[in-house]
C-alpha cells in the first residue's frame, strides 16, 4: 500500500524520516537518473551510513537486491528488497559546485530562479542543515541508478548502460532512519548538458521480515546486522 508519493526533477533535494517497517521505492521516470542518498539515525545523528562496511561485509563492489545498507555502528538502516536495474554505485562520491560549473556552466538562483539546478554537495548541505548537521557530517553517499565500472588500471568510468525509464529500487527500513536525498547528476556523468530527468518516490508499508528473507540471509554478516538491530530495539 502506497502511503505517500511525489516526484522530483533533476537538480533538486529532499529529506524525510523513514519509519521502521516502511519502504521507500524510487522510480526512474525518464531514464538516466541519479539519486544521491545519505542515511542517519534520527535518535543519534552521529550514527550514519558507512559505505565501506556495506561493501566489504557483503563482498561486493555494487549494491543491488539482497544487499543491506549499514551504519557505522554495525546496524542495518535498510535492505534492498527489489531492484530492476541491478547496479547502484557507492564509491564515486558526489558532485560539487566547482565540478558542475566546469562541466555545465555556472548556475545560481539569482539568474535561474526556480529553474536553478543544484550540485550534490550543496543539495545535501541544505537538507542536512534542517537537522543541525553540517559539512563535517557528510559521509560517502549512495548513488542510485548509476552504474560505474573500473578499468584494468582501477580508474572508475561511467557506464554506457544506465537505468531506463521505469527502472526502480525498493529500500525496506529496518530502523527509523533520516534520509537525505538529491537528484543531482552523478559526478562522472559525461553529458554535454546538465542531465534532465525525473524521479518518483513512494513510501509504502513493508511486509514483516520473514525467517527466509533474502536480505537477512544473504551472508552471515547480514544475519549479525539484523541481530544488532534486534538488540538495539530492545534498548541494549
Amino acid at each position: 500500500m502506497i502511503l505517500y508519493k511525489d516526484a522530483l526533477p533533476s537538480g533538486k533535494h529532499w529529506s524525510m524520516r523513514m519509519r521502521r517497517g516502511t519502504s521507500l521505492r524510487l522510480i526512474d521516470k525518464t531514464g538516466g537518473a541519479n539519486v544521491g542518498i545519505l542515511f542517519y539515525n534520527p535518535e543519534n545523528l552521529l550514527e550514519r551510513y558507512n559505505a565501506p562496511d556495506s561493501l566489504k561485509c557483503q563482498h561486493t563492489f555494487k549494491l543491488t537486491q539482497g544487499h543491506c545498507l549499514y551504519s557505522d555502528m554495525g546496524r542495518i538502516f535498510c535492505a534492498i528488497t527489489d531492484d530492476s536495474f541491478g547496479w547502484h554505485d557507492t564509491v564515486s562520491g558526489n558532485s560539487n559546485a566547482a565540478l558542475v560549473e566546469k562541466k555545465w556552466g555556472k548556475r545560481d538562483y539569482q539568474t535561474e530562479r526556480n529553474n536553478w539546478k543544484q550540485n550534490g554537495t550543496d543539495a545535501f548541505l541544505v537538507e542536512a542543515a534542517k537537522y543541525g548537521l553540517n559539512k563535517q557530517d557528510l559521509a560517502a553517499n549512495l548513488n542510485v541508478f548509476s552504474k560505474i565500472e573500473p578499468d584494468d588500471e582501477g580508474a572508475l568510468n561511467y557506464s554506457a548502460q544506465q537505468s531506463k525509464a521505469g527502472d526502480f529500487i525498493e529500500l525496506r527500513f529496518e530502523m527509523d532512519t533520516l534520509v537525505l536525498l538529491h537528484t543531482c547528476p552523478h559526478p562522472l556523468n559525461p553529458s554535454a548538458t546538465y542531465p534532465e530527468f525525473e524521479v518518483e518516490y513512494q513510501i509504502l508499508q513493508s511486509a514483516p521480515v520473514s525467517d527466509d528473507d533474502l536480505c537477512k540471509n544473504l551472508c552471515a554478516e547480514n544475519q549479525r546486522g539484523y541481530e544488532n538491530n534486534r538488540l538495539y530495539h530492545l534498548g541494549l
